[in-house]
């Protein structure tokens, strides 16, 4: 398991978790409730729950 920080382009900051198993990468950001993505590596996993967690802040304004 890996845990780190995403910042996007207005400076936040989530944590992100990432688990990853014989299938591939899961990752979730436990600050935003239903955040989460997957991906077949750790790069390519972080890069999408990057890009989930943007989409997410957006719908919030």
């Amino acid at each position: 398991m890996t845990q780190g920080n995403i910042m996007g382009d207005m400076a936040r900051k989530v944590s992100v978790v990432i688990e990853q198993d014989e299938h591939g990468c899961y990752a979730w950001c436990p600050e935003l409730k239903g955040c989460q993505s997957q991906g077949q590596t750790i790069e390519e996993t972080l890069a999408n729950i990057k890009e989930a967690v943007e989409l997410y802040l957006e719908t919030m304004h």
